[in-house]
């Protein structure tokens, strides 16, 4: 494990809705993203490198993932 996220710090995306809807939550750190489902955190995580979980980001801010 990296040592920047042994202290889990998880966010809920400023999109999650508040009626138990779609919720995804991020734990940033210096060199590592994570990403997880808030409604099943026990299920696990995907963990990116630092660039990947920029150009993941970068095109979902771009609408790229829309099918």
């Amino acid at each position: 494990m990296s040592p920047d996220l042994d202290f889990k710090h998880w966010r809920k995306s400023s999109y999650s809705n508040t009626n138990g809807g779609d919720c995804v939550e991020i734990n940033l750190g210096d060199e590592v993203g994570e990403v997880r489902d808030s409604k099943a955190k026990d299920a696990g995580h995907l963990r990116f490198s630092a660039g990947a979980f920029a150009s993941f980001v970068k095109a979902a801010r771009e609408c790229r993932f829309d099918g």
